[in-house]
């Protein structure tokens, strides 16, 4: 668009009248010079030309409150010659709806209440073209409509509540914390959004700094103590339009705590304090509590105790319970009535924490404890905390082993009386005397049973025939060792000498062992017997180091001659009384190589052979045990599996059961046993001998005995002769195996050709009777008929 006057509603704010606006039609052009006065001719000048201002924007004050349309201002184009023919229209935001055009004159309105704050300016496109044609005569142009701000907002604050803290005791003018409030309102036009901050409420505690929001202390260190007020409520204020009058006003409210410092020392609730405590009090028993109390609170209110003073310092103690902030008072060393009844201590207490601001001689506090003690009856009292006795071993009973001694600490002196805790002495060894506590022996005592006894003594306190208390003691006897008992040999001796050997061959090495334990330490000496020095084969050479050699005398043995020699050695030790014994070693001759090596000995000499112990002759007999265990076993299950006669002798007749362990089908085995043959007989008739046979058994000598043929019942009601058909096929039936076979037949008559057979209604008599008609009962009576049917030689 060439020429666009824009025509602005708020005309106040530009310094120009709507008529100024829109006298002209053209561009406002500043030519100087000859360019001025050929303008005015209108001649054509080709020098260059500075182009005047050309207004783009639009000013629109929000929140219109009028009934009609806000008039904006008026478009118009030097191509509108008033004719009709222009038509202006309007695009961009809110075109047609916040913003409308008059298409015939240009006249710019606003069709609604707009705010500011929701949208500042709104950018819009203008462009004219001609009504009959469609087609533009000037190019878009855009322009800018701006909202006026008026002061529509109040201040808010970021937060509702503000919380904030000082320490008591501040400095005039601490800064507390810093509220923030803001205003939705152009800030750049007028002063709509400049703030002022005050105080409504909090005063004389607090100020506000008017411009920032900084809270700070009004009033001095002597004033703001958190003892006598630890919380305040300040009311903050902003107030726009910098605060004169009119503007809007936002508040919030803050909430101050004073926090705590320590300005206060403890101090006791009473000066002097009284305890009293029985005298058999342990170390560590609580005597009593103090209690002193802190304004303060917190870090600032823990508190400890010391005991500064007194002639109770070195018996009692005092610590700090850090839950309730009291001293307890506790005992550290064991307390005797009889020697001292009570004591003073002076007690301090003072803060952990120190605030050096607020030191003084007054920052702790005294007090004074006094602690009396209480007599109790105490149990008697041992000189010694423990005993150790001795006594030699064989010692003669009623022997005094030694003695114990304990009294009465109270002023009284009670009698005490002694006695020995058999728990401790269940053998009853020891006794002692109840009056002057001498403990002495029951029993003889043997130190290689048990080097060590100990036992606990009892002295009980009586006084007028009555138990006040008793204490225990524990004493340790031990055993004085005397020289009892006779050395031996320390092991059993394998001892061989070869066939061929030399005079004073060394055989074999011995020593010996001691069950006393001389102070000295033992001493043995090794000789030979008297009875076995004489003519003896063997000698014996002490090494001197509780050793000793065994030698031989002459050069050769003779195994044949004689196998074993017995040599007497005498053992001797060196302590007092002496004590001897006599060990004999048993020595075999055996056949040994040339390097000494046993190869063979008499019999009696093989268990000590080497490489063959009695433990292993021990596992060669077992294991042979075990084989021959084995074959027995195998031979009597190998039997077992062998089939008895039915029966042994002629004699040995009697009713036989034979069970061969085949159990039938039940009801499906149909091949055993049909029960519809029974019920129709006809039927059974029809059927072919071959679907009788049973499937498992394949006949062999079907040729060797023609099958008979099946004669069925015709008779529905006659069973007998059925059953007896049914006898008769299975006598016949070369296929029938002999073993495990069940013939049942419900109908057996009275007239059975095989009679009875069982001996039971046989005659008692010893008549020999004929069997041969057992042959004549068929195949299945064939087993039986071999067995009786046989001579009586052939079972003698």
């Amino acid at each position: 668009m060439r020429t666009i006057i824009l025509a602005v509603a708020c005309v106040l704010c530009l310094g120009l009248s709507l008529d100024a606006l829109s006298l002209s039609g053209r561009r406002i052009e500043a030519v100087d010079g000859e360019g001025a006065e050929a303008a005015i001719r209108g001649e054509k000048l080709l020098k260059r030309v500075r182009r005047g201002w050309m207004w783009n924007q639009f000013f629109l004050q929000e929140e219109y409150t009028g009934s009609d349309y806000q008039y904006i201002g008026k478009l118009q184009s030097d191509q509108d010659h008033g004719n009709g023919l222009v038509k202006y229209v309007l695009s961009g935001e809110g075109a047609g709806t916040i913003f409308v055009i008059d298409e015939n004159n240009g006249d710019l309105h606003a069709t609604r209440r707009l705010d500011r704050e929701e949208k500042a300016f709104y950018i819009l496109k203008a462009t004219v073209v001609n009504k009959r044609t469609g087609q533009k005569l000037e190019p878009e142009t855009d322009f800018t409509v701006k909202l006026h701000d008026i002061n529509d907002n109040e201040p808010h604050f970021s937060k509702e509540v503000y919380t904030g803290s000082v320490p008591e005791r501040s400095d005039i003018g601490t800064s507390v914390m810093q509220v923030t409030a803001t205003d939705a309102d152009d800030s750049m036009y007028g002063s709509s959004a400049k703030l002022v901050y005050s105080i409504s409420q909090g005063h004389p505690y607090f100020s506000v700094d008017p411009n920032t929001g900084v809270i700070r202390t009004a009033l001095g260190p002597g004033d703001m103590d958190r003892e006598q007020r630890e919380h305040y409520q300040v009311v903050i204020e902003a107030k726009d339009m910098a605060g004169q009058r009119g503007g809007l006003t936002g508040t919030t409210v803050v909430n101050i705590t004073l926090t705590d410092v320590n300005d206060n020392p403890p101090r006791f609730t009473q000066s002097i304090y009284q305890f009293r405590v029985p005298e058999s009090s342990k170390s560590g028993t609580p005597v009593g509590r103090i209690k002193a109390t802190d304004r303060d609170i917190g870090k600032n209110a823990e508190m400890y105790f010391t005991i500064v003073s007194g002639d109770g310092m070195d018996m009692f103690d005092i610590s700090t319970d850090r839950d309730t902030q009291e001293g307890v008072i506790t005992v550290s060393k064991p307390l005797d009535y009889e020697k001292k009844q009570s004591y003073t201590v002076e007690i301090q207490v003072q803060n952990t924490q120190l605030d050096p601001r607020f030191m003084s001689a007054g920052s702790k506090d005294m007090a004074t404890v006094r602690i009396g003690v209480e007599d109790v009856d105490e149990p008697p009292l041992f000189d010694k905390a423990s005993y150790l006795m001795e006594v030699k071993e064989d010692a003669a009973v009623g022997v005094a082993v030694g003695s114990v001694s304990a009294m009465d600490p109270d002023g009284a002196r009670s009698i005490v009386k002694y006695s020995i805790d058999r728990r401790t002495d269940m053998d009853r060894l020891f006794n002692v005397y109840p009056g002057n506590g001498s403990v002495f022996l029951l029993r003889s005592l043997d130190r290689e049973e048990s080097a060590w006894h100990n036992i606990s003594i009892i002295a009980t306190e009586f006084s007028k025939s009555m138990v006040f208390g008793h204490a225990v003691l524990l004493i340790y006897i031990r055993l004085l060792d005397i020289n009892d008992n006779a050395p031996t040999f320390a092991t059993v001796y394998e001892t061989f000498v070869c066939e061929r050997t030399k005079a004073s061959q060394r055989i074999q090495t011995v020593s010996a062992v001691d069950a006393d334990e001389p102070s000295t330490g033992h001493k043995f000496f090794f000789s030979l017997a008297p009875e076995g020095s004489h003519r003896s084969n063997f000698t014996v050479r002490d090494n001197g180091d509780n050793t000793a050699g065994i030698l031989t005398r002459r050069a050769s043995y003779s195994r044949l001659h004689q196998s074993v020699y017995l040599v007497p050695v005498v053992i001797t030790d060196g302590d007092y009384p002496m004590q001897s014994s006599t060990g004999t070693l048993t020595v075999r001759v055996c056949t040994c190589d040339r390097d000494g090596n046993m190869e063979l000995c008499n019999p009696e000499a093989l268990s000590s052979a080497p490489g063959l112990s009695t433990g292993a002759l021990i596992a060669i007999l077992l294991c042979a045990i075990i084989l021959l265990m084995i074959v027995v076993l195998f031979t009597a299950l190998k039997r077992q599996r062998k089939q008895e006669p039915l029966i042994i002798s002629k004699e040995d007749v009697r009713d036989n059961v034979v069970s061969y362990n085949d159990e039938g089908g039940g009801e499906e085995d149909t091949q055993a046993f049909d029960i519809g043959a029974l019920r129709h007989p006809d039927a059974a008739a029809a059927l072919e001998e071959s679907a009788k046979q049973r499937r498992d058994i394949i006949p062999t000598d079907t040729l060797l005995y023609p099958p008979y043929r099946r004669i069925a019942a015709r008779d529905n009601g006659d069973v007998r002769e059925f059953i007896n058909q049914r006898v008769l096929e299975n006598d016949c039936n070369p296929t029938a195996p002999p073993y495990d076979s069940l013939a049942t037949y419900a109908y057996e008559g009275a007239g059975s050709v095989a009679e009875s057979l069982s001996s039971l209604g046989s005659a008692s008599s010893e008549a020999e009777q004929d069997y041969h008609y057992l042959s004549d009962w068929g195949p299945r009576f064939r087993k039986l008929a071999d067995l009786y049917g046989a001579e009586d030689s052939d079972f003698s």
